[in-house]
């Protein structure tokens, strides 16, 4: 079980990231620097996740394995949220893009 706690972190501090870098795209009439805060302060708890997620992780995991997680857990939860937030459609290029990375990131993992 502590070696699938730090992905469980990732994919939490992922949601908080998201929202922070993304969240905002649905509110453009709101002023800039009140989007920057807002998503600075939200940052804020994805760092409070993701530090530990990493420290933890760093037990069962390299550091190149890590990020591996990261950019893969990244990419999932940004097409959940881009569908379901954004009301984006995902589009047959995306889903390619998506899966190389994912065998990008699956290819850290063999030794």
């Amino acid at each position: 079980m502590h070696a699938v706690l730090p992905v469980l972190l990732l994919v939490c501090s992922n949601v908080f990231m998201t929202f922070a870098w993304y969240g905002h795209l649905k509110f453009k009439s709101t002023a800039l620097w009140a989007v920057i805060l807002i998503s600075w302060g939200i940052a804020f708890f994805e760092y409070c996740l993701q530090v530990p997620a990493n420290r933890i992780g760093h037990e069962y995991y390299s550091a190149a394995q890590l990020k591996g997680l990261q950019e893969i857990i990244t990419l999932s939860v940004f097409a959940v949220f881009s569908i379901f937030y954004l009301g984006e459609e995902l589009r047959w290029n995306h889903i390619a893009g998506f899966v190389l990375l994912v065998v990008a990131g699956a290819l850290i993992f063999k030794k």
